[in-house]
């Protein structure tokens, strides 16, 4: 949520003659209404940040902000065209978005012998899994991160591999 409130803060630094700078955000995952935020910025109440919202939301991407910046052009566009006028710019920006699918990772730890490592490392090469960390002492400690439906084949081969031997411990952030 600083992020969002961030750049529209940069926006009214950039655009200093505007009258409105509104704006909704999806600070986490979609289906996240804890991580929702929005502003009318001055507008009549639910003309602006809310329409908007309401787009950001049913184009079902997260981590994403929308200000619009509005100057006074003479012209009063009344309740109606206000909501029309913001949730139209925000789609608008929609069908111009470029996006970038982002895998919800789970982190686990693995403790393992040195002998066993090269094996593992092997392992883990052929998977979609990222070593977030790797600490040599008197055993290998590895920190993994998991797209969570490669989890579970990924203990069952361990298990295998090294006769139970081995096991993932979830890391609680």
């Amino acid at each position: 949520m600083e992020q969002a409130k961030a750049f529209w803060q940069e926006l009214k630094i950039q655009h200093p003659h505007a009258r409105h700078w509104c704006w909704a955000t999806v600070a986490g995952l979609p289906n996240d209404s804890q991580q929702y935020g929005f502003s009318d910025d001055g507008e009549p109440s639910g003309t602006a940040g809310k329409p908007m919202l309401n787009y950001l939301l049913g184009s079902g991407l997260g981590e994403i902000t929308a200000v619009v910046v509005r100057y006074y052009g003479g012209i009063q566009l009344g309740t109606g065209g206000l909501v029309k006028a913001y949730g139209n710019g925000v789609q608008q920006a929609l069908l111009q978005l470029e996006r970038i699918r982002k895998v919800l990772r789970k982190n686990y730890r693995l403790q393992c012998e040195y002998e066993q490592f090269n094996t593992i490392s092997h392992l883990i090469s052929e998977k979609d899994i990222v070593i977030v960390e790797q600490l040599f002492s008197d055993k290998v400690d590895l920190l993994l991160a998991f797209n969570p439906s490669e989890v579970e084949a990924f203990a069952d081969e361990l298990t295998q591999r090294f006769s139970g031997k081995l096991a993932l411990i979830k890391e609680e952030i």
